[in-house]
């Protein structure tokens, strides 16, 4: 079979797409014939070595794929070969087939395709679990939301309204306001220019947002610190601006707010059942029409330069996959 490797850190044009192995399913594992893949953000960061869990080299990346059943492991029940599903293999995705654990592989609705699949598991359960369990959200509760064009902003976007939030979507230019627009947020903020603080606070009335979900961090997060309202939760979701920020303890006080970590590996490992709880709600949304996933662009795997340079040019709205067949 075909996989995408990574033999030196660097930037895309490292990596290769060579034939190896295909993968055989150990004991509690099926093999995975991979339709879609899914590329997120620390992705890019892991092939550059930037990441905080760094697989030896040389490595597959891809941490999520739509695809269909193609063997399983002897222990494995519940699924059978031919099962259309999708996967967080955690690494391997890039490729056309993968072996995955059944902790981290469900099967998809029949109105689901594999494009939807392979971009639907991180984004969602993130900012689920980030609203719902971090933040307890509640209905009339202002959320702003940075970096709302990509997958996590888009999907606590559109979460946030579902919840009952008053939602303030914001991004770094018009193009990408005018994208989430489509999730009918209740304000759009361009900090574009770096002005973040003055602008949150005009469209509260001076009293700040109640939640912040922060995916960017940087000077993005330094001026969130300062327009937060009183028992306010700022959520570090992630960096994708490149520099991890301080939090000053006399703005904490003064607010009465709270820095609140939302790291889903952790609680998918600590609290499994609350997991897999949020998981079945999520795809109950899905099923029932209120929510639905935005595949924006699609490569063919040749195409994997291309892909990831998405990120590293910061143009990514919604979600973006590569395709390694057609459904």
């Amino acid at each position: 079979m075909k996989a995408i490797l990574c033999h030196s850190y660097g930037p895309p044009e490292n990596l290769t797409l060579e034939e190896v192995a295909d993968p055989v399913a150990a004991e509690n594992e099926v093999v995975v014939e991979v339709y879609a893949a899914s590329l997120n953000f620390p992705d890019g960061l892991q092939i550059q070595g930037k990441y905080q869990f760094q697989p030896p080299m040389p490595f597959t990346p891809g941490s999520e794929i739509g695809g269909v059943i193609k063997s399983t492991g002897t222990s494995v029940t519940g699924f059978t070969v031919g099962d259309r599903v999708m996967a967080t293999p955690g690494l391997g995705g890039l490729a056309e087939q993968v072996s995955v654990a059944t902790g981290g592989l469900r099967k998809i609705p029949d109105s689901m395709d594999f494009k939807t699949a392979a971009g639907f598991a991180m984004v969602y359960t993130t900012s689920y679990y980030a609203l719902k369990q971090r933040a307890d959200l509640q209905p009339g509760e202002t959320l702003l939301v940075l970096g709302a064009s990509g997958g996590v902003g888009l999907a606590a976007v559109e979460l946030g309204k579902l919840m009952g939030a008053e939602v303030i979507a914001a991004a770094s230019t018009e193009e990408k306001l005018q994208f989430v627009d489509r999730l009918h947020p209740d304000h759009l903020l361009n900090y574009g220019d770096g002005e973040l603080k003055e602008r949150v606070k005009a469209l509260t009335n001076g009293r700040g947002a109640d939640v912040i979900y922060d995916p960017v961090g940087g000077d993005l997060f330094d001026q969130c610190t300062r327009c937060i309202n009183w028992n306010g939760r700022l959520l570090v979701v992630g960096f994708t601006s490149g520099r991890i920020p301080e939090y000053k303890a006399n703005l904490a006080l003064l607010k009465g707010s709270s820095m609140v970590g939302v790291f889903l590996g952790r609680f998918r490992k600590e609290e499994p059942a609350e997991y897999e709880k949020n998981f079945a709600e999520l795809l109950a949304l899905y099923v029932e029409g209120k929510i639905t996933p935005i595949v924006t662009e699609s490569f063919p795997m040749t195409d994997y330069v291309q892909a990831f340079n998405v990120f590293t040019e910061r143009k990514v709205m919604g979600k973006v996959t590569l395709e390694m067949r057609a459904e």
